[in-house]
This record gives C-alpha cells, structure tokens and sequence, in this order.
C-alpha cells in the first residue's frame, strides 16, 4: 500500500506541477500586462519553485561530452563495455587518448543514481581512464533476473576490475564514495588473498561506513535503535503493477530522499527560498544552479530489499568488517590480507552521514598492509557532499586522490 499511495500522490504532483510550470510561463509572459504587476513577479515565482519541487524526475545523464587535457579539448564518449541485471559498467572514452592510469569509481547505491557523481567524473577525468558503476534502479528489473544482494554486489565489483584489467593490461585503481566502501574494501581483501592479477592497486574511501561504531551518526544510531524486523515491517515495499520489476521487494528511493531531506530541512528550505528570490527579481542563472542540483537530488532509484537488509545488518547493527567476522558467500573477508594494494582514508569535518573516525578504521584495520601504503586525508569545513562535489572537492580533495594514485602507481 505505501508504494501504490507514493504512485497516486507522484501522479496528483505531476499535473499539479504541469499547471503550475504553465502559470508561472503565462505571468513571465513579456505579453502579459499582469507580469508588470506587484504582485505579477511573486506569484510567478511561486509557481516555479513550486513547478520544480513537484515535477516527476527519471534517470538524468552524465551529460560530459568533452574534456580539457594539456590545453586542448578532447571529445568524451560514453560507453557501455558490460551490462548485467542489476547495473552495467560505464567507460568515459577520451578520444584519442591513452594515457592516465585506469580508475573504477563505485557508484553509491543509497538512493541516488551514479550521475551524482558527476563531478567527481568531471574533474579527475583529464587525468585518469574513468569506468564508474552504473546501477540499475530495482523497480526497473523483472522479477525473472533473481535476486541482487550484499554479495552479488561484491561479486559485480570484481567483475568489474578483472574486465578492467584484462582490458587494459594494468591493475586498476578503485575509488569508492560512502556505502560501497564496505564492499569495495571486502573486494579487495578477497582479490588480494587470492593474489588475483587485477587485484587494485590503490583503493580510495571517501566519506565510507567502515566502523559505525565511531563518532555515530544520526543514520547510525537509527540503524541501531531499532529492531532488523522493524526494518523489514516498515521500509520495504512491493513495485506497482507499472513497473517492469512489479512484485519485487525494495526499499524505495523515495523513502531513502525524505529521510535525506528531513535530516536538513531547514538548509533545504533555505535553499528553496533563495532560489525564489533570485527569480522574483530576475536572477535566473543563480536560480538555476539550486534549481540543478535538486535535479539531481531528487532524481532517486529503490534497492532490492535483501541489498538494503543485509547492508542494515552486516555494516551498521553488527559491524562485522572491522570485527572480522564478514563473510562473502561464507567466506571471511580478512582485512589482514590486504598487502600491497594502497589505501587512501577521506573524511569531512561536517559529514553528518559517515562521522569522524569510520573511514579511517579502514587503515586499522589492514594490519599486514606497511605504513607506508596507508594514507589519511581531513578535508575541514567540508560536509558529505562536498567531499566529491563542489569547488572543495576540486580543489583540495581531488589533488590528494591524484597524487596518492600516482605515487602507487
């Protein structure tokens, strides 16, 4: 019931939002004497603050056509060199190019889509060869495709890197962005015991849930305070009969974005209120900046139940990586075995999802992995966002991603 009542309300807003979007055109109207009026200007922008917040979004795109690389600009295509049930592997090919070593950025799959990434995309890409994980959204695949769980997702990634490095004839680089930290980390302890050839060489956590059980969160003590069967009776949900994947048990994304949203209201709403002053006096090009980035905020995507569940139990209620005690298709992940893939530990100061301390366990952790291959970043005054978007991210995190890659290289 909960997703069918999501469906009428997004169905409701849908129009309402069409109607709104064409009010606030017919006053913005140079043709229209009511637009001069006092409050012409105040009811248009009403109407488009309210147009966007309640248009209906789907999946945006990556949308970078081009890069500078040495003062020239080089033309960037997309394109698609696996595709499995549950996600496919992306190639930003920089035409003409083939220099810079091959990095795999591990998408998120909390909610959003992979092009929140884009501008970690953007600006390491006129330096390294980027892939990046391009997860489907589960309400999107048929029940027939089976399952898609914490281990298949382990699974994918290294998938992912041996195609990587068969393609390319060197160890890839790995970079993963809060949630799949745990997974990533898991992937390359397994591929170093196994002494796998395209074991990565280097493995970037930025803002990831290594240990929750330090400097807890807000996400971290709910994931505490209650109950894996409340979880099971009150997030999860059944896909519509609309959709491809209808029947199918997930944790929708639309849950995920108001837990998000209520978590920072009050700068949201903030948000929201300059982005309806700037089109009360004219200023569309600032307008349009929050107007793009909530875009892209908004734009969500449900998990598979057993994905969501699993993550719920095995990282956040019993911490079983940096116990030990994780498994992988029952095996355990022993983070002891990693020995010579480098590990770089990002943190932000106000990170108000993964808190101080629980990226860095990863380097704990390792503990047959030399010093020297361990390496830690604060980046100060910057929030979970701003660690992989933003002109800090460019500025400051960005080069210590580059030259850790390059100095392991």
């Amino acid at each position: 019931m909960l997703y069918d009542a999501y469906e009428v309300q997004r169905s409701l807003l849908a129009g309402a939002s069409k109607l709104a979007g064409l009010g606030a055109g017919w006053l913005n109207n140079p043709a229209n004497p009511l637009g001069y009026s006092a409050m012409g200007p105040l009811v248009a922008a009403s109407l488009e603050v309210f147009a966007h917040a309640a248009a209906p979004r789907g999946k945006p795109e990556f949308g970078i056509e081009k890069v500078r690389i040495n003062g020239k600009t080089v033309p960037v295509h997309e394109e698609i060199l696996l595709r499995k049930p549950f996600g496919q592997l992306k190639h930003f090919y920089r035409e003409g190019v083939q220099s810079g070593p091959p990095l795999l950025i591990v998408a998120p799959m909390s909610g959003h889509y992979a092009t929140l990434l884009r501008g970690t995309v953007e600006r390491l890409l006129p330096g390294a060869d980027i892939y990046i994980t391009d997860w489907r959204d589960a309400k999107m695949v048929p029940l027939s495709e089976g399952r898609f769980d914490l281990d298949d997702y382990i699974d994918y990634l290294i998938e992912f890197l041996y195609l990587i490095g068969a393609k390319t004839g060197e160890r890839p680089h790995l970079l993963a962005v809060c949630q799949p930290a745990v997974p990533a980390y898991a992937a390359t302890a397994l591929m170093n015991e196994d002494k796998s050839r395209w074991r990565p060489r280097t493995l970037t956590m930025m803002g990831g849930p290594i240990d929750t059980r330090k400097a807890p969160t807000a996400v971290n003590t709910l994931a505490t305070q209650r109950s894996f069967s409340w979880f099971e009776q009150n997030v999860i949900a059944t896909v519509p009969m609309i959709y491809p994947g209808a029947g199918r048990k997930v944790y929708p994304g639309f849950l995920q974005l108001a837990g998000f949203m209520t978590m920072n209201l009050g700068s949201h709403l903030v948000s929201h209120w300059e982005m309806f002053k700037h089109l009360v006096v004219g200023d569309e090009e600032s307008a349009s900046a929050t107007q793009n980035f909530y875009d892209e905020y908004r734009s969500v995507c449900d998990m598979t139940a057993e994905f969501y569940l699993q993550t719920v139990d095995v990282v956040f209620q019993q911490h079983q990586l940096p116990k030990g005690e994780m498994k992988h298709r029952g095996r355990r992940v022993r983070p002891d075995a990693i020995r010579d893939t480098a590990l770089l530990a990002i943190e932000g100061e106000r990170d108000d999802i993964s808190g101080i301390g629980q990226t860095k366990a990863a380097l704990d952790i390792a503990t047959k992995l030399p010093k020297a291959k361990k390496q830690y970043f604060f980046a100060e005054d910057v929030g979970h966002y701003g660690i992989f978007n933003g002109r800090k991210w460019r500025e400051k995190i960005a080069p210590v991603v580059e030259k850790f890659i390059k100095a392991n290289a």
